[in-house]
């Protein structure tokens, strides 16, 4: 058994960089390129350094890893293909955790360097708006987001058992009364008690390989086709959104082929549909694009931010909001596949977004 050691490194400014392993950047260079040549040319390397890295590794892993073939194009091994899936699939289920620790680690050295810093803690359905969020909090307030990724439910459980400020979940713009929607989530919030913040708009549908080979347009056709799915982990916003656009078409889950099959973000099930482990999948636009994959919108939705009322005004959710009602972060937001910036940073009523309570009416005093 292979051991993992994980270290990190200190960088001034710049984007995230994923955790990366020397031998899968080889691999994945050959792969893509055909050539040991290229692939030295594409990491910055000389030849030699290439073929003599490649050689090493062979040598301590005790199997192939490249085929050479005179005047054939450079391939992987069988062994190589699958060393390299397992470390993309790996990737791509620990995204979110590998996020959250990067984002711990910054925060703790942020509050040692700079005694301005402001931390606020963030439980919240996966988000690719939130990713690019903290990193404009940092630049612009100094704010340091704590986001922990988990599903909706869970989310909305952390923030009303005090364990975090704010809580992000999602919902479809028209669930309607008696839904799934409703049912999950109107137990978690009250009118005057919780308040809501505008985030963003943003596109659900069924993350498909290139081409849409299946010529998939909605579940109904994924279950006709016999189409194997991912799925998302119960409490998940979106294996709660599948749910209830199987009901409105009188499908139960049980007839899509793979929906036992559960992917702990959007990332990992694109990466399960690039990979060939799945045809397709719910999730977001910006995961598909991210990985050259195609997307069909089946609907809109909106992305929320919730707190407690008397946390509304506390200095890093005011900060929070003035970040996220600023030009320059709602333009980042746009850019984004799939995103729409959507009254970011407004207090909103619950009621009014989310109108599934009917206050009864007042007793009229005795005479």
């Amino acid at each position: 058994m292979r051991k993992v050691e994980l270290s990190y490194a200190f960088a001034d400014g710049g984007a995230r960089r994923a955790i990366r392993n020397p031998l899968m950047d080889l691999l994945q260079a050959v792969q893509a390129s055909g050539s040991i040549s290229a692939a030295a040319r594409e990491l910055g390397f000389s030849y030699r350094h290439v073929w003599g890295e490649l050689r090493r590794w062979e040598a301590e892993l005790g199997q192939p890893l490249i085929v050479w073939e005179k005047g054939q194009r450079a391939r992987l091994t069988p062994f190589g293909g699958k060393l390299l899936w397992a470390e993309r699939q790996a990737q791509a289920r620990l995204a979110p955790q590998i996020e959250a620790l990067q984002a711990e680690l910054e925060r703790a050295f942020a509050v040692a360097f700079d005694d301005g810093a402001q931390v606020l803690t963030l439980y919240a359905s996966h988000d690719d708006g939130l990713t690019l969020l903290r990193g404009t909090a940092v630049e612009r307030a100094r704010l340091h987001l704590d986001v922990r990724f988990c599903g909706s439910v869970d989310a909305i459980a952390a923030l009303n058992a005090g364990r975090c400020t704010l809580a992000g979940f999602h919902s479809s713009q028209q669930p309607g009364l008696g839904s799934h929607t409703q049912q999950t989530y109107q137990p978690l919030l009250a009118p005057g008690l919780h308040k809501l913040i505008g985030f963003a708009e943003r596109s659900q549908g069924l993350i498909v390989a290139a081409g849409n080979p299946l010529a998939l347009a909605s579940l109904r056709d994924v279950v006709a086709r016999g189409a194997r799915y991912a799925n998302r982990s119960a409490g998940s916003g979106t294996r709660l959104l599948a749910e209830e656009l199987l009901a409105r078409e009188g499908i139960a889950g049980t007839q899509l082929t793979g929906w036992t099959h559960e992917e702990p973000s959007h990332a990992a099930v694109a990466q399960a549909v690039a990979a060939g482990a799945a045809d397709c999948g719910l999730g977001i636009e910006a995961a598909a694009r991210a990985r050259g994959l195609d997307f069909v919108p089946l609907l809109r939705e909106h992305y929320y931010l919730v707190c407690l009322k008397d946390a509304l005004e506390a200095p890093p959710v005011a900060l929070l909001r003035e970040v996220l009602r600023s030009a320059p972060w709602q333009a980042r937001l746009a850019a984004l596949p799939g995103y729409t910036p959507w009254r970011s940073g407004e207090v909103l009523s619950l009621t009014a977004e989310l109108p599934w309570w009917r206050l009864p009416p007042k007793r009229r005093p005795r005479s």
